[in-house]
């Protein structure tokens, strides 16, 4: 069997948060080190914690108008050091309703991509993006368990640039 070489395997680790604010703070590093094209797919229940991330992003990312989870719209563009485009696919019952709404399209390329519920647009997703996974605390406390899983070059040298190496 051939091997995979290591700069084309997935990158993976995974990162504690205690607060809101420390989730936030993870979204940040993200935004800074974002470059166009950045796909960051998030995924976790309600309440876990994804939209204090993309705020985090949004706030890495200089963006200057208020970031909400975009639910009833299903996405929000925002303006800074580069375009924001907050998705959140809660709503839609049929992946081929994002396309048909028109969530995802070239335009993005240039921005940064923050897809909320992102499983429920598995089969859409780029090959190359950013997962996060975060897992509230199963006592019901504040703490999260986030891994993420970096797949393609330009997102394993943005979980390094954010996170430091796995």
């Amino acid at each position: 069997m051939r091997e995979t070489p290591a700069a084309v395997r997935p990158a993976s680790g995974w990162l504690r948060s205690s607060a809101a604010a420390q989730t936030r703070a993870y979204g940040r590093s993200l935004g800074k080190a974002a470059e166009p094209g950045t796909v960051l797919a998030l995924v976790g229940p309600l309440g876990a914690g994804k939209t204090e991330l993309a705020k985090g992003v949004a706030e890495g990312l200089g963006v200057s108008s208020v970031v909400n989870s975009p639910t009833f719209v299903l996405m929000n563009e925002h303006a800074g050091r580069l375009r924001l485009f907050h998705v959140d696919a809660y709503r839609l019952s049929d992946p081929g309703e994002a396309l048909d709404a028109g969530l995802l399209d070239e335009r993005q390329a240039d921005g940064v991509v923050v897809l909320e519920w992102a499983d429920r647009l598995a089969w859409l997703l780029p090959d190359q993006r950013l997962e996060l996974t975060i897992e509230p605390d199963p006592a019901g406390g504040d703490e999260r368990l986030i891994r993420w899983l970096a797949r393609g070059e330009q997102h394993r040298r943005l979980a390094n640039a954010a996170f430091g190496s796995p």
